[in-house]
């Protein structure tokens, strides 16, 4: 008897890098899990340097899908109102950072209030956060000129904040957990999670996800295959054991081993559930990107309905 060949189109998925980064840990699980397979899928996955090499790789065709932030899509996946973004699949609802007050600091700064004229310690200039950051002050009537803004990287982010260099610092998983649980710091304001988020701003967002361009989008069927691997995924993550999931990924995905284990356990509550995104989460996160930093008069900002015209299939 003749056996059945079935030739799988292959998915080229843009994932932003660092390959390390726990935004986009369900995407490295689902492939060396075997997920994608088991739901019928070829998948590639080709790693960029930054958020906005995944956008520009799905707007330049390089890729069939994009895992970036929705600021890098707005940014730099839009070329042609053709072109336009489609959610298949939301992952964070902000970066995964908390705002910790230095244990030196804390008598003096117990709110967002305190801030003015004040350092603030990041990793990176120009990193996702600082939106998210911009937002918080701007509900408080403040602006991030009224502060100094210091970049350190992260292992200095951690010196400056034990030392007092700084008085407060947007300090990323899993080195905020650790500070907090050190008694290091104190926590000031949270993004880490997509309650930690809602209960912070008073209002839902959504940061990274997975995107497919509107005049090039995959298939229904296949998009909803992605969405049951990533969701498998996902529940990979928050049940299994750091040293079982490790041993299956890539070197440059674990990382340092004893950092991976850290990062693995913060990263259970991370991510937005079932990987849903409403037009008003879009619409919010839109608010706070361009109060942030103005995006170019060029770029057609898409209806949030429009950009949801992907309907996930119900959770099973």
């Amino acid at each position: 008897m003749l056996g059945l060949i079935v030739l799988l189109q292959t998915l080229v998925l843009a994932v932003s890098g660092p390959p390390t980064s726990p935004e986009y840990l369900p995407i490295r699980v689902a492939e060396a899990e075997g997920y994608f397979a088991l739901e019928g899928l070829a998948v590639r996955v080709k790693t960029t340097r930054a958020e906005s090499g995944a956008a520009e790789a799905l707007a330049q065709g390089q890729a069939d899908l994009a895992a970036t932030t929705l600021e890098a899509m707005l940014r730099f996946g839009l070329r042609a109102p053709s072109q336009a973004p489609r959610l298949v699949f939301g992952l964070t609802a902000a970066p995964p950072v908390a705002l910790l007050v230095g244990a030196s600091h804390v008598g003096t700064v117990r709110s967002i209030d305190d801030l003015s004229a004040l350092r603030v310690g990041v990793t990176t200039p120009g990193a996702p956060e600082h939106a998210w950051f911009g937002w918080l002050l701007a509900r408080a009537g403040k602006s991030v000129a009224q502060v100094s803004v210091m970049s350190l990287g992260g292992r200095g982010l951690v010196a400056a904040i034990d030392s007092g260099e700084v008085h407060v610092a947007l300090v990323p998983e899993p080195m905020a957990t650790q500070l907090l649980s050190q008694g290091r710091a104190k926590l000031l304001a949270d993004f880490r999670t997509p309650r930690a988020v809602a209960e912070t701003l008073g209002t839902s967002t959504v940061n990274a996800a997975v995107f497919a361009r509107a005049d090039r989008r995959p298939p229904d069927r296949d998009l909803f295959a992605m969405t049951r691997a990533l969701r498998k995924a996902e529940q990979r993550i928050r049940t299994g054991e750091a040293r079982e999931v490790a041993g299956k990924l890539p070197t440059q995905v674990v990382g340092e081993p004893e950092d991976f284990a850290a990062r693995f356990t913060t990263s259970r509550p991370l991510y937005l559930p079932d990987g849903l995104v409403s037009a008003d989460q879009i619409q919010q996160t839109i608010a706070i990107i361009r109060a942030h930093t103005p995006l170019p008069q060029s770029v057609r900002i898409p209806r949030p309905e429009e950009m949801l015209q992907i309907k996930a299939p119900t959770a099973r």
